[in-house]
């Protein structure tokens, strides 16, 4: 009996094998509505026209902010009364001269002669070069160590995140004018994802207008009616070829959209070296455009976490042997799933740090 030859049926097999993925991932898919995942690519669920007319981003959306301000309420006890005050209002809190004059000092010296493993990711014309600041490479650096374990780092994150936070912390360099290119996509207003979340940043430089500084909108961490409706309207448009990073969860918005949200207006906050800024960006941010080369160095964290949960702590990245090796997991993660061919890894190996990556 002569054997079939399926190559006759290509386009029918392909189809066929779409279709058995599709069934095999919709249980993942479902369960992703209950975590942060927030991609309307990767996700046809949290993508789909049908369920966005009814309010799926809303929905979440919505759900995502009460539980943290409910936590947030639990944690209330870490901040003082002005700190508190200052982040409700306007969803960051800015420390000038955070740390002791000699403590800075000593973490400048400590970061100077750091090794550890850097990466680069090119954004337009834009390179961030990130060192993990891992448990490895902090056993060298004891006066970092104190700092990134010390309550006052640990107590303000975690309340922008509603959450007791063990974040992913990094030396970052950021070099605007790096060679030719599109313009930089964090250049333009916007939010992180659809919840509460933190980022922090504690200057290593002084940053004026032309160093990229941090642009936030302030009480733009908070929801309102016209936001909603907003967020609902991208929602029908997602996902598109035009707005890669919208399309994976993090909305972009131009500046005649953000008028009619009621917010106030952006804020470009200069800073001097030993400032550290920890902002919930949920709300809408972005960096500040350069005129010319520079470069901001900082030591910068993130943290994330599933924001439906009703408890505070019991984060998986504080657990023993975990704690402050997260970063290096996820960076072999990403090389392991680019291998695989499943996706190419943003973060690409790049020479060892050096005092001049952080000195300018």
């Amino acid at each position: 009996m002569k054997k079939p030859d399926f190559r006759q049926y290509p386009v029918q097999i392909s189809l066929l094998g779409r279709k058995v993925v599709r069934w095999l991932m919709a249980p993942l898919w479902i369960a992703a509505l209950a975590t942060s995942a927030k991609s309307f690519k990767d996700n046809p669920l949290i993508g789909s026209l049908a369920l966005n007319k009814l309010g799926l981003l809303v929905a979440r959306a919505r759900l995502a902010h009460f539980m943290a301000a409910l936590r947030r309420k639990k944690l209330a006890h870490l901040l003082d009364a002005q700190d508190r005050q200052d982040f409700d209002r306007q969803g960051y809190v800015m420390k000038p001269d955070f740390l002791p004059a000699d403590v800075f000092a000593a973490v400048q010296r400590e970061i100077a002669g750091m090794g550890g493993e850097a990466r680069e990711m090119r954004q337009g014309r834009a390179v961030t070069r990130r060192v993990a600041l891992d448990a490895r490479v902090l056993r060298q650096m004891p006066a970092t160590r104190r700092v990134l374990q010390g309550r006052p780092w640990r107590n303000l994150l975690s309340y922008a995140a509603a959450s007791r936070c063990y974040p992913m912390n990094y030396i970052q360099s950021i070099c605007t004018h790096a060679g030719p290119g599109r313009s930089d996509p964090q250049t333009a207003l916007h939010s992180d994802t659809f919840h509460p979340t933190v980022k922090a940043w504690l200057f290593l430089t002084d940053v004026g207008p032309d160093d990229c500084p941090l642009i936030y909108v302030p009480g733009s961490h908070r929801l309102n009616r016209r936001r909603l409706a907003w967020m609902r309207r991208k929602s029908l448009q997602m996902p598109t070829r035009q707005d890669r990073m919208s399309s994976r969860g993090s909305l972009r918005i131009t500046p005649r959209e953000l008028a009619r949200l009621g917010y106030a207006a952006p804020r470009a906050l200069f800073v001097k070296k030993n400032t550290l800024i920890v902002a919930d960006t949920s709300g809408f941010h972005a960096r500040g455009q350069s005129r010319y080369p520079s470069t901001r160095a900082e030591i910068w964290a993130y943290g994330r976490r599933n924001p439906f949960l009703p408890w505070t702590g019991w984060d998986i990245q504080g657990l023993p042997g975990l704690r402050d090796r997260v970063v290096p997991i996820y960076w072999r993660a990403l090389d392991m799933m680019e291998k695989l061919g499943w996706a190419r890894n943003p973060w690409r190996r790049a020479a060892p740090s050096s005092e001049s990556d952080h000195s300018h």
